[in-house]
Order: structure tokens, then sequence, then C-alpha cells
């Protein structure tokens, strides 16, 4: 399903209005929280904020486009008429450091139309950053254009990551490819927010992003900002990423089949460094 450009601009505009205000309610309660649960695993918490953010934000969704299909983090999938469009909503991301009044988190909203990712907004309230794209449109950060960074040595990279809420229970946690991507490049960072390290990678900050054990709400908005920023999102091994997998690979584009590659190496660990 081919959507005009001001049709997607439309749809930009709704995600932009239920982001930031999703944001003010995240600023309102900084400091404030005052029941933290787990959702049935050590580590995945939730907070009221959680909830009253996402309320807003499908409030606001309802009103504009009543008829299309959500997948919120806390709501789960809300079944509607037209199946066509599907809302991934991340009312919180970053809830552990928010938890901790550790201000690294985000509100991230992607649309997927026909199961494409074509609509991203997240915003940064913290920082007071709105990070934007449609599919076939320049990303900005706040309504400036963006571009993903030239860095093309592994070596001379920046890299960021992180860690499922299942690390303790499977050997597949992650901890090996950051070690030895540690090595290989000239840092990897861990900020506890999937969307705003994908941004990150968005606007040169950061040169590339992996990570298993995500979810739709975790990456569609960035997935539409990398890719209009000028960089690539796949698979670990450099297919055409399927969000069941949980498994994202997002770089500058120049970096990507090196990284890929490393990826893939890793099952080779420890290996001997000159």
């Amino acid at each position: 399903m081919l959507k005009t450009s001001d049709e997607l601009e439309r749809y930009l505009d709704i995600a932009t209005e239920a982001a930031t205000a999703a944001g003010a309610i995240i600023l309102s309660n900084w400091g404030q929280v005052n029941k933290i649960t787990e959702k049935g695993r050590s580590g995945d918490l939730v907070t009221e904020v959680d909830y009253l953010a996402e309320q807003e934000i499908l409030k606001i969704l309802r009103r504009h486009v009543p008829n299309h299909a959500i997948l919120a983090e806390e709501s789960g999938t809300i079944v509607t008429t037209d199946q066509h469009y599907l809302w991934a909503i991340d009312p919180l991301d970053g809830t552990t450091n928010y938890a901790h009044a550790y201000p690294v988190a985000a509100v991230s909203i992607g649309l997927l139309i026909d199961n494409i990712p074509q609509v991203g907004v997240i915003y940064n309230p913290f920082r007071n950053e709105l990070f934007r794209a449609v599919s076939g449109s320049r990303a900005t950060l706040n309504r400036r254009p963006i571009r993903v960074s030239q860095t093309q040595q592994l070596s001379q990279s920046l890299l960021v990551s992180g860690f499922a809420y299942d690390r303790r229970e499977t050997p597949d946690n992650n901890y090996a490819e950051f070690c030895y991507l540690t090595h290989l490049t000239q840092g990897v960072r861990r900020s506890g927010s999937a969307s705003l390290d994908l941004v990150d990678v968005a606007c040169g900050r950061l040169d590339g992003y992996w990570e298993r054990g995500i979810r739709p709400w975790d990456v569609v908005a960035g997935i539409v900002i990398v890719q209009e920023a000028g960089g690539k999102v796949t698979a670990y091994d450099g297919s055409p990423i399927d969000l069941r997998s949980g498994r994202i690979l997002a770089t500058n584009g120049y970096l990507h089949s090196s990284l890929s590659q490393a990826l893939q190496e890793v099952s080779k660990w420890p290996i001997k460094f000159e």
C-alpha cells in the first residue's frame, strides 16, 4: 500500500503530537516515581509513568486514526478494522534509567504500513531533542536534517549495544559480542534505550548499533530515522530485518559489512590480539 508524501506527513504530525505530549508527562513526573514493578522477568521494570504516557499516546491516536491497529509495550496489541496500519509504541524507552533518576530515556512512536516501517518519531524530553522521519524524506533533529557518520573503519568506530532482560538465563546474552567489539573498535557504549541508540547512529554521534532481545516498539521508529539519515538496518547477517527475530544491526552503511562479519566471528572467541 503506497502512501503519498502528504499522507505520511500527516501521520508524522500525529506521531509528533503524541510523542511530545508523552514527553511532557515524563518530565512532569521526573523524580517522583512512587510505584516500580517487574513485568514477570527480573529487571524488566514498569512505572506508573509508563502507563500515564502510554494512555496519552493512545488517546491522541484514537482521536486521529481510530481504525489503525496499535502495538503498545504496556497495552499489547489493539486490533481494529484496518490492519494495514500498525503503530508501534514505547511510551518510555529506558524505564530502568528513569526509575533510577538517570536521565536517559525517550518516547518512541513508529508506524508500519503493510509491515514496512514508514514513519518514525523519537522524542528525548531531557535534551528536548525531537527526531522525525518518513520514508522517502530526510530525517531531522528539531526540524534540521541529520546524516549518519562517515567513519569507514571498524577500528575507528564508536558503537553502542545493549543487553536483554533474559541475559541471566541464556548464554546468548550479547556479552561475548560486547567484549569482542570493544577490542576491535574505539569503544562500545550502553545507554539502556534502544531508540536513543538508533537516533545517535542516525545523527552521527555513533557509528553502529546491534542488539538482541528487542521488540518492535523498541526499534520501528528508529529504523525509519536511521534509513532516512543515510544509514542501513538489517539482521545480523546483513539479510532483511525480521522484527520478530529480536535482533537488529544498524550502521552508517560504511561499516555494515565489517560489523556484520564481526558479529558472526564471535563464535571463535576468545581471539588472540597482537
